[in-house]
């Protein structure tokens, strides 16, 4: 894991809380939605504490703008897909001092570096979940 937040804050000019954070926020994102085989996969990928990185990622907020619109198109009914993702994803990437572009540079980065250290198979994994 020290390789891939070293990579993130060379590449990305972010600093180690910032990496961990945002890495933990995809990872909580993915263990949210796939199955537990998958995510165990793309863990192992990882090698190292993924706890300290899940731990690193701010609480997803309920008031903001992604809990909101969680809500209110899951009353509905409604699957945003990437968009629900992306709306979850930004408000911890905020949380950490980050713009929301910076999810698609993060994005890039973990699933190269998994896809690296997993093989294609996971990679994939984590590439479908993302998109």
């Amino acid at each position: 894991m020290n390789e891939l937040f070293g990579l993130l804050t060379s590449q990305l000019g972010v600093n180690d809380n910032q990496a961990k954070g945002g890495v933990g926020a995809i990872l909580n994102l993915a263990k949210e939605k796939l199955a537990d085989g998958d995510f165990s996969q793309i863990t192992q990928a990882l090698g190292g504490d993924v706890t300290e990185a899940m731990n690193a990622a701010p609480k997803a907020e309920a008031g903001g703008v992604g809990g909101m619109l969680g809500a209110a198109t899951s009353a509905l009914g409604i699957d945003l897909g990437g968009l629900g993702k992306l709306a979850s994803l930004a408000s911890a990437f905020k949380t950490l001092g980050l713009d929301a572009d910076m999810i698609g540079k993060f994005a890039p980065i973990v699933m190269e570096f998994v896809k690296g250290k997993g093989g294609d198979g996971v990679g994939e994994i984590l590439e479908k979940f993302m998109k």
